[in-house]
């Protein structure tokens, strides 16, 4: 119903930075938050970022001041701008859409793209 593709994953040096990608598409009626999360080798999947539908934005506290979140909702995307990357914050990382489609226009579900891997070497 709802398909979300992520890019802009990569190798990076410590202190470079990245820019990730997230569209959503297919048969959405809305959406509301939309997040990254990562999962590094042999950790949960955790919260980096997230930004709601007017806004407003939440940060794990290991990206605050180095992450920014923001959207397009006309285009029904969503980036992560990574500045001073740091080698613990290579992990793939997830991009998460909370959206109701065109199917069920009352039903909030949420949605996982197929992640992207940054490295960052130090």
């Amino acid at each position: 119903q709802v398909q979300l593709v992520e890019s802009g994953g990569g190798l990076v040096q410590a202190g470079g930075s990245l820019r990730l990608s997230c569209v959503a598409s297919g048969s959405i009626f809305s959406i509301s938050t939309m997040s990254w999360y990562r999962q590094a080798p042999g950790q949960q999947r955790a919260l980096v970022a997230a930004i709601t539908t007017g806004g407003s934005t939440n940060y794990a506290d290991s990206v605050k001041g180095r992450f920014t979140i923001f959207r397009t909702n006309a285009k029904n995307t969503a980036y992560l701008q990574m500045n001073s990357l740091k080698p613990e914050d290579t992990a793939v990382y997830y991009c998460n859409v909370r959206a109701t489609s065109t199917v069920d226009m009352f039903r909030e579900m949420g949605y996982w793209g197929q992640g992207t891997l940054v490295t960052v070497s130090s």
